[in-house]
């Protein structure tokens, strides 16, 4: 057990910080000289690490070996399936994106999703595929519960694909990835409790409280879009038509209303504002709907647009997808 919490300490601090010399892994870790030594013939055994270079190669004398991850010891890929495309990416196991692919849905879409992984991978081997999707997941069967939005789903359609492509496939909803990217890389970065408000071609919300996504017992945590806000479900109160027409104010003033409620229940300090609106609408945007928020929603709550630049619902999936093949390689 030592052993297997170093060698993951020492490929952790690899992923961090890229290639380091055996001193500098001492330093990092507090480990001894032999069993930073011991550690890192194993990881080369195990074809997890090698050597990459020398440091000091500027100056006379002997040098340091560098030591960094062996990157395609691992592939994982992450799909964002939508209403009208699929999109899938193909990272190797520091993160490094090896392939794309995009394919429009045009009628069925029992095939589609796989002739897509497979053209990013370009023949790679696949540890992990992530896929997020629009709708409840349910968290104990990873299968969706209820209709989908997206044409040509097909009950049974995760288990197809699973059983063709031969790897472990996880089905998340695609607000929750992007509340990761969002943990990640984005607004949220450094804040553990917060909440992601979803303003796109769908409307929803992700909850993030201790650093972890909450999924609720059936994967419907966040679902405010069906909420009733002036005797208007918020999804129509918000949808894009609607948005298109709308003042900042307005839009501003109708965002806080829906957001007042999962922050009158859950006081997480922060709502992010993401998708396509939450994105442009800028600091602008989310100054408006502070100042609204606040007078709704008893607790002080800090808003944010969203940061992540690209397609949030993507690299969540993919940081999803890279967390479970880590844990699946490295131990």
């Amino acid at each position: 057990m030592a052993r297997v919490i170093n060698d993951r300490l020492a490929l952790d601090l690899l992923l961090e910080r890229g290639p380091l010399t055996a001193p500098q892994l001492r330093t990092l870790t507090g480990l001894s000289r032999p069993t930073v030594s011991d550690l890192l013939e194993r990881l080369m055994e195990g074809g997890l690490v090698r050597v990459t270079g020398e440091y000091g190669e500027d100056r006379r004398g002997p040098n340091a070996r560098l030591y960094g991850l062996v990157p395609d010891r691992a592939h994982v890929a992450g799909v964002d399936l939508r209403r009208h495309a699929v999109t899938a990416v193909v990272a190797d196991i520091t993160g490094r994106v090896a392939g794309e692919a995009t394919k429009t849905i045009r009628g069925e879409l029992d095939g589609l999703v796989e002739r897509t992984i497979r053209d990013a991978a370009g023949g790679r081997a696949l540890d992990t595929v992530v896929i997020g999707a629009p709708g409840l997941v349910d968290p104990r069967t990873g299968e969706l519960v209820g209709v989908s939005d997206v044409p040509g789903w097909r009950p049974g359609l995760m288990g197809r694909v699973r059983q063709r492509l031969g790897v472990p496939v996880v089905l998340e909803n695609e607000v929750n990835l992007a509340a990761v990217a969002e943990l990640r890389t984005g607004s949220a970065a450094g804040s553990e409790d917060f909440v992601l408000m979803w303003l796109d071609d769908g409307i929803g919300a992700a909850v993030v409280l201790g650093g972890q996504v909450r999924r609720g017992v059936s994967g419907g945590a966040g679902e405010v879009g069906m909420l009733e806000v002036d005797g208007t479900e918020f999804c129509q109160l918000v949808s894009p038509d609607v948005m298109a027409g709308l003042d900042r104010a307005e839009l501003a003033a109708r965002i806080a209303k829906g957001a007042a409620v999962t922050v009158s229940i859950l006081d997480p300090g922060l709502v992010v504002l993401g998708g396509r609106v939450g994105h442009q609408g800028g600091d602008e945007l989310a100054r408006l709907v502070a100042e609204r928020l606040g007078a709704l929603a008893p607790a002080p709550t800090e808003v944010r647009a969203s940061t992540v630049e690209g397609n949030a619902v993507l690299q969540g999936a993919v940081l999803t997808a890279l967390d479970l093949a880590r844990d699946h390689i490295y131990g």
